[in-house]
């Protein structure tokens, strides 16, 4: 299965020069893309009832399944405590620009959630790595639906990931729902049948 993702006028996507015309600069690139590199696996059979981040997923296994292909690049990633999974939301329903987020009952735009409903429905997930057998990462802190597709790993580093004085906006007066609030399928793609319920 290959992802089509659309994106913006960004001139690096182009492999023009740096130093191009204005008028250049502003095509777009209309498509870009991306091959799953492997399926996540966890007991979350659908979106509604998953954890809606890794902090609420303490202790939840998991695993990722790597194609084969891809094995060699996971040459020192076992000296990391935690990883970064970048996945494609392939359960998401239609992008919206303005969202009600899990935590809150007020609309929001998507750009200030973690809504899956996205203009690119991209997913990334700190989890804890236990270990790595051939293929297989087993993680835990899994707040991914099964059968979600991979689109790539990164290695988790404090000292690069982890920001100083931060403000988290409208999240600041909910983060106290973290650990009891899960998924309810607001933002689920719905089947011809579904949609007729």
């Amino acid at each position: 299965m290959d992802i089509l993702m659309n994106t913006g006028n960004d001139s690096r996507a182009t492999g023009r020069p740096a130093r191009q015309k204005d008028s250049e600069r502003t095509r777009t690139v209309t498509a870009v893309r991306y091959k799953p590199i492997g399926v996540i696996r966890s007991p979350f059979r659908e979106p509604e009832g998953t954890p809606i981040q890794p902090a609420a997923a303490r202790g939840i296994r998991g695993c990722v399944e790597l194609n084969p292909a891809y094995v060699r690049g996971l040459k020192d990633l076992d000296g990391f405590s935690h990883v970064m999974l970048i996945y494609h939301c392939n359960q998401a329903g239609p992008a919206s620009l303005r969202v009600k987020p899990f935590l809150d009952d007020e609309e929001r735009g998507v750009f200030a959630t973690r809504s899956p409903s996205r203009p690119n429905a991209i997913g990334v997930s700190v989890v804890r790595l236990l270990v790595i057998s051939r293929h297989v990462l087993h993680v835990e802190n899994v707040d991914i639906v099964d059968g979600t597709p991979l689109l790539d790993i990164k290695p988790y580093v404090p000292q690069f990931d982890a920001a100083e004085d931060v403000r988290i906006g409208w999240v600041q007066k909910n983060t106290g729902k973290i650990e009891h609030t899960r998924d309810d399928g607001r933002f689920r793609t719905r089947n011809r049948s579904e949609k007729s319920k």
